[in-house]
């Protein structure tokens, strides 16, 4: 029996639960305004907390009618007010909730409230907007659809505390593109926002730093502004330097730090100037520390990656500060069975979150070893270090991925690694599967590691060529990106230096002539010069002379052979080599370079006959091989023609 009532009980709470959330929308419809009112904040009431309310009101259609209410100038203000309270209550629910909201247009509504002259209005309708603004489901876009928005949000930030912390919220939210970045600095987002940072509110503080730590990033034209603003009589940079002082709450302190850091790498601040190296370097060490919530190690390790990247002087401050490089090794460890966190909600948040500090902790190591030899050594040094990167290469998150290959990477341009570590750990294994179908952004830098691998003294060099590299790298040069088609080239170059005649021979099949005479038009002049490159290791073996003299019939890939007297030298070279097949192949070169009928013939004609060309062909018409001497007398008659 229990079985049975089952089914019908179910259906009759649900109905029910719907029946009493109909009774909160046909209340809306009310002919008495007075009733209306009363229903909105019963319904007010009744949404707080309780998404599946939310969600069932949203359905039965409430939306439309309170966004209806709130636009009609014949509805109180009271009214129109906890219109927008509701609004802001059901935006606090699940994403299906905003986009719910989102498609009912209820951002043009709101932003029209804000036209009103009632400031609790303004204020509940700037709450509600500040709610769907945040959420990553709205289009960000819809703040700068009409022009006069961000003007008047600015004109309304001094009217309330309230005002101040939900408008800066709004822009730091959706400022996510150079473009944002401008409109608001245009709009006087700087002169208006930076006396908010000593407001008596300690909200309205942090939304105004978070304001400029988005306006500042990668932003020259903005961090070149914030370094002389002055707040009551003070330097912005001083005024960042307090909040990152050690009483202040964490997360003014970082965001503090990244606004300094922002201008820094904007070249804004010198990298050598006291309130980076003293001041917010030191601070950004500190937030690496286990004390720390995972969150905040996780945006400390990352931002402080971004200060030192490309400043070789931070980084050595930075290894030697606080024992980061140790520091670091902990994050791989988390959470330990000694672990602080007793909050089961929290344990189980860093649980599903400690991917984020393992990619945090490969971004650092990445930044901290790019340029010094010892720091690298440290690392690598640093307890399971080289076993941490290799698994990390093979993790389910791509985020990890990148950053372990990232690591890798700064590490493989050390001679000793390559040497060492990178062999003991055969690290190329799980670096070639990741080459295999990867998003660009990781093949870039998988490629990119390759080639330092694939140098003629790394250990490494000899297992890669066995495992089939090279198809792979010939395929690199056909894509679209030019950083993949300069890491293709540049790994052929380097596994052709002082290859065997068998190496040579395969990535000359594999590439084949079509693809190398693209490359040497390619508009990317890395591309160009490390095809060049590539080209100067081949030719020392006649298949190349032979793909060279075919190439050598194209106008482009004459200027640039011609430009090239490395390659010139070696022709040369081969034109009076002891192997007639050389001989040959050299020779035709020459010829198609000379041929009389191109453009700029008589140019290629005079430079040669200056490096001694001529006579070389003079000599090789008394050949005893009949086909060599008969190649020579063709090329010379381009001379007399």
């Amino acid at each position: 029996m229990a079985c049975l009532l089952e089914a019908p009980l179910r259906i009759s709470v649900l109905s029910e639960v719907t029946a009493t959330s109909r009774h909160y929308v046909d209340r809306l419809f009310d002919p008495d305004p007075q009733k209306v009112l009363q229903g909105v904040i019963d319904m007010k009431n009744a949404v707080i907390g309780n998404n599946k309310q939310k969600a069932n009101l949203i359905v039965l259609g409430a939306v439309p009618r309170l966004l209806y209410l709130l636009q009609q100038s014949s509805s109180s203000m009271e009214l129109r007010t906890e219109c927008a309270v509701v609004l802001g209550s059901l935006a606090m629910g699940t994403e299906n909730n905003i986009k719910s909201l989102v498609d009912c247009h209820i951002i043009p509504a709101l932003l029209q409230g804000l036209l009103s002259s009632d400031l609790i209005f303004i204020e509940a309708c700037l709450r509600c907007l500040r709610t769907v603004f945040i959420s990553p489901v709205t289009p960000v876009q819809l703040l700068y659809t009409d022009p006069t928005v961000i003007p008047h949000l600015m004109s309304l930030l001094s009217n309330s505390l309230r005002t101040q912390e939900y408008i800066t919220q709004i822009f730091s939210h959706c400022c996510k593109t150079p473009e944002h970045q401008t409109i608001l600095f245009n709009h006087g987002a700087i002169q208006n926002i930076a006396p908010l940072l000593i407001s008596p509110s300690y909200k309205v503080r942090m939304q105004a730093l978070k304001c400029f730590s988005v306006l500042a990033y990668e932003n020259t034209q903005v961090s070149m502004t914030l370094v002389n603003v002055l707040v009551d009589g003070e330097l912005l940079t001083q005024v960042f330097v307090k909040m990152m002082q050690r009483d202040q709450p964490i997360e003014m302190q970082l965001t503090a730090a990244k606004c300094l850091t922002y201008m820094c790498r904007a070249s804004a601040i010198r990298t050598d100037d006291s309130c980076i190296v003293l001041k917010t370097l030191p601070c950004l060490v500190r937030m690496c520390s286990k004390e720390h919530l995972l969150e905040e190690r996780v945006e400390g390790a990352e931002t402080l990656a971004y200060l030192m990247e490309p400043d070789v002087e931070l980084q050595r401050i930075a290894s030697t500060t606080d024992h980061l490089v140790a520091m670091l090794a902990d994050y791989f460890k988390y959470p330990s069975s000694v672990s602080a966190i007793t909050d089961i909600k929290r344990l189980d948040h860093d649980l599903k979150h400690a991917h984020e500090l393992r990619q945090a902790a490969f971004k650092l190591y990445a930044s901290l070893g790019s340029n010094d030899e010892d720091i690298r050594k440290k690392i690598t040094e640093t307890e399971n270090m080289m076993d941490r990167i290799v698994s990390g290469l093979s993790e389910s998150s791509i985020k990890v991925r990148l950053a372990a290959v990232r690591c890798l990477h700064s590490l493989s341009r050390s001679v000793q690694q390559l040497r060492t570590s990178f062999h003991d750990h055969a690290v190329w294994k799980p670096l070639m599967k990741l080459l295999q179908n990867a998003p660009d952004e990781v093949l870039v830098m998988a490629s990119s590691t390759l080639c330092n691998l694939l140098l003629e003294f790394s250990p490494s060099k000899e297992p890669i060529l066995e495992s089939g590299v090279i198809e792979l790298l010939c395929s690199l040069t056909q894509s679209d990106s030019p950083a993949l088609r300069v890491n293709g080239i540049w790994a052929l170059m380097n596994m052709a230096f002082q290859a065997d005649q068998k190496v040579k021979v395969e990535i000359v099949r594999c590439l084949g002539t079509e693809q190398l005479f693209r490359l040497l038009s390619d508009p990317d002049t890395n591309v160009l010069m490390k095809t060049l490159g590539l080209l100067r290791n081949l030719l020392s073996t006649r298949p190349t002379l032979c793909i060279l003299a075919n190439i050598a019939d194209g106008n482009t890939a004459k200027d640039l052979i011609m430009t090239n007297d490395d390659m010139l030298q070696k022709i040369k070279y081969y034109m009076g080599h002891s192997n007639v097949k050389l001989q040959l192949a050299a020779t035709f070169c020459v010829s198609n370079l000379i041929w009389n009928e191109e453009d700029g013939s008589q140019e290629r004609q005079d430079k040669l006959r200056e490096m001694g060309f001529v006579d070389i062909l003079h000599k090789l018409t008394q050949s005893s091989d009949p086909n060599l001497s008969d190649r020579a007398k063709t090329a010379l008659q381009q001379y007399l023609a």
